[in-house]
């Protein structure tokens, strides 16, 4: 259930993050009414996993899976570049996130 909550808790942050992108600065109406939505989706599920779970876990899986799906997503739909400094990169937020959890 942990697991669940906050990756959709991420994703619902990274898709809004994409349209901040799409947003503009926040100039067009749509995108920018869909980024608060996102947004206020997102921080409801995080809401719900950090019921039983610690501050620090919690908001790091949120932002670690967020962060490795910006990069997914930002090279995926945006061709942002994908070196192998980055690859390194994600593959220690991955690291980092799945050790938080089995540190209980």
């Amino acid at each position: 259930m942990f697991a669940s909550m906050v990756l959709a808790a991420a994703l619902f942050f990274t898709v809004g993050g994409i349209f901040i992108k799409l947003s503009e600065g926040l100039t067009k109406f749509w995108p920018t009414l869909i980024v608060f939505a996102l947004f206020v989706i997102g921080a409801a599920l995080q809401t719900l996993a950090m019921k039983r779970e610690d501050l620090a876990v919690t908001n790091l899986w949120v932002v670690g899976l967020e962060s490795i799906l910006a990069f997914a997503f930002g090279v995926l739909l945006f061709s942002e570049s994908c070196t192998p400094a980055r690859i390194a990169g994600v593959a220690l937020i991955a690291g980092g996130i799945v050790s938080l959890r089995s540190a209980y």
